[in-house]
């Protein structure tokens, strides 16, 4: 095609009216249509209520999920304005669901709202354009409102259909099917963002109630993020009983946060910004781990703890054990990204490491117990640092050319090209055997494991480090770990976890998550974690061969093919199918069943490796048998 002959002239710019950008480009303002974007919905929504709730005019919010698939959010705020608004010429109400950037939170001083985190204001809007109705109800003025939409178009305007003596706002929304990939709402999903936003709204009441099952939650906590820290650390050994409250205010920006160390080794620390779980971090991350590192060695070197000789402790070393939580209210939040995942005030790292370090500092004077037990570990987390130095140092490719540093139990790939590549994790020499004859050399590597690599919850990095199995990954991954991790510096676009459907395989699989969860989070977050699903059941009649992956699959399949003249094996492990065999079933992608792992919670997500992989046993216990009848993958 000769480019040069494409016009391009006034009438071939396009403009977009009202909310029809958002349906054109949906992900531009919600991230993504999968269900990470579906639950953006919820979040949107209910993130005004709580605005309402920082405000104090709100101490209650009801969340609905209805039998049809709808949501609604109703809260007893001071409802959304309903007179005509003077610029639009519409109600309020309307010019709030219906623009972009219209809303009560960009006027500082004299707006409506003094800390928000609906920044960009495009959060109801958004839902609004992006859902196949909405019906919006506000109590306001002793009067009840009501307006209906579709895909973001007003049916009619706003009227009054009764009277009420309350005020608040409900909003009830389907989610658009033509836009959404899932329009199935998450309850564990809404659950866990409701207690969380408890927790960080210290007596606010959050109720969840989800008609598809008739699951109901209420969360209310007057210890706030205190009581976050200790739900937190509930299935862990702690080194101090009572959680560390610091807390402090400068420049109308209030500061919480709740410390409280475990004997495990490695920490976690969340933070939010208005409410909003900042997942990368932000400057109020940097200023607390600036205080917590500079606090702890000022205090060990004026008690003498540590000695003129010895080094200050690192903030890695400082961190082991720790669980945080980091909680800052500002007035003009400057989030990265629609999604708000990152706080970039620059001004906030101060305050928060001023009003940390200052109360820390008095906290650490006062318990002089709790101070000693925390640095001792900080000190022997510092002594082992040197040698997963060292032994860091052996994981670490120079460069990509030089192949020799690479395990040698790795049978790598010939293609080059990351996004294109993938390494099979395969329990045992049997089925690594199998998996290197019956693979595509070009883009699938193989690493065989032998025996069950060691469970990280329970070690520390130098141990960790010592690992054959362990170190053999992170060299054949090339990211590096820990704070060192760098996704662009990966080897494969996907990492495919292959064990056998039994017990030992399924213990293999669990740590494996966990080392990476611990260590390679980002793998999992970015989905590059896959497990592979290799038949249980191989099926021959005359010359040729059937595969079934569960035991409803195989009734099916001797039902259709009739069972007469059949031969039925089930595969014990993975080493019993010949290369072409496991080709054909779990590697080559035409035909295989692999599935991606992803990470909705990363709160969740560490309760239930804690749970799972750590020390107390009783809590496990706990979970299995509330848990049982959920599994769907009994063989996985």
């Amino acid at each position: 095609m000769d480019m040069r002959s494409q016009s391009y002239e006034a009438e071939q710019i396009q403009v977009l009216e009202g909310l029809e950008a958002v349906r054109r480009r949906p992900s531009m303002y919600i991230g993504s249509t999968d269900s990470k974007g579906l639950h953006q919905l919820f979040n949107e929504v209910v993130d005004n209520s709580i605005d309402e709730a920082m405000q104090g005019r709100c101490d209650t919010i009801l969340v609905t999920i209805h039998k049809d698939g709808s949501m609604t959010v109703t809260d007893n705020g001071g409802g959304i304005p309903v007179g005509v608004h003077p610029k639009t010429g519409k109600s309020a109400v309307e010019t709030v669901l219906t623009r972009l950037h219209a809303g009560g939170k960009f006027g500082g001083e004299g707006s409506g709202y003094k800390v928000s985190g609906g920044l960009h204001g495009v959060g109801v809007a958004c839902v609004n354009a992006l859902s196949e109705w909405l019906v919006v109800e506000v109590k306001r003025n002793g009067k009840l409102h009501r307006q209906e939409y579709r895909r973001g178009k007003p049916i009619r305007d706003l009227e009054v259909i009764g009277e009420v003596s309350d005020t608040g706002t409900a909003i009830n929304f389907k989610p658009d099917p033509d836009i959404f990939e899932t329009t199935d709402f998450n309850s564990d999903t809404i659950a866990y963002r409701l207690r969380e936003m408890a927790f960080l709204n210290k007596g606010i009441k959050l109720d969840f109630y989800d008609e598809r099952s008739e699951r109901s939650h209420s969360y209310q906590y007057e210890g706030g993020i205190v009581s976050f820290v200790e739900h937190l650390n509930r299935n862990k050994g702690v080194l101090h009983k009572d959680v560390v409250y610091l807390e402090g205010e400068a420049d109308d920006c209030y500061v919480e946060v709740a410390i409280q160390y475990t004997d495990g080794y490695v920490e976690n620390i969340y933070t939010f910004a208005n409410n909003i779980n900042t997942q990368e971090g932000g400057t109020h991350l940097s200023g607390f781990r600036a205080a917590l590192t500079r606090t702890f060695n000022d205090y060990a070197r004026r008690n003498k703890i540590l000695r003129d000789n010895e080094e200050n402790l690192s903030g890695e070393d400082v961190r082991e054990g720790c669980t945080a939580v980091i909680s800052v209210k500002i007035p003009e939040p400057q989030f990265e990204g629609q999604t708000k995942t990152k706080l970039g005030n620059s001004d906030v790292r101060g305050m928060v490491e001023s009003i940390v370090s200052e109360s820390l500092g008095t906290y650490l004077e006062e318990h002089p117990a709790d101070a000693k037990r925390i640095i001792e570990k900080a000190i022997a987390a510092a002594r082992a640092r040197e040698a997963a130095r060292k032994a860091r140092e052996l994981t670490r490719r120079k460069s990509a050319l030089e192949v020799s540093s690479l395990p040698g139990k790795l049978a790598d790939c010939s293609w080059t090209d990351a996004s294109l590549c993938e390494l099979f994790l395969v329990e045992g020499d049997s089925a690594g055997g199998s998996a290197k004859q019956g693979r595509d050399r070009r883009f699938q590597a193989i690493m065989p494991l032998r025996g069950k690599i060691l469970n990280v919850e329970k070690a520390r990095l130098d141990r960790m480090l010592a690992n054959n199995e362990i170190r053999a990954m992170i060299t054949a991954f090339g990211t590096g770990i820990g704070e060192e991790f760098d996704i662009e510096k990966t080897r494969y676009g996907k990492v495919i976890i292959m064990t056998d459907a039994d017990v030992d395989g399924a213990h293999i699989r669990t740590l494996l998550l966990t080392f990476f969860f611990r260590y390679m989070r980002p793998l999992i977050e970015q989905g590059y974690v896959y497990v592979a699903l290799p038949p249980l059941y191989g099926v021959k009649k005359g010359q040729t061969y059937h595969y079934a992956y569960d035991e409803e699959e195989l009734e099916e399949l001797l039902g259709r093919i009739g069972r007469q003249g059949v031969t039925l094996q089930r595969y014990k492990g993975l080493g019993e199918m010949n290369p072409e065999q496991l080709w054909e079933t779990t590697m080559n992608p035409e035909t295989r069943t692999i599935l991606q792992l992803r990470l909705e919670d990363a709160i969740e997500a560490d309760e239930v490796f804690s749970t799972l992989m750590g020390e107390k046993v009783e809590p496990r216990r706990e979970f299995i048998e509330a848990h049982a009848k959920e599994v769907e993958y009994l063989d996985l």
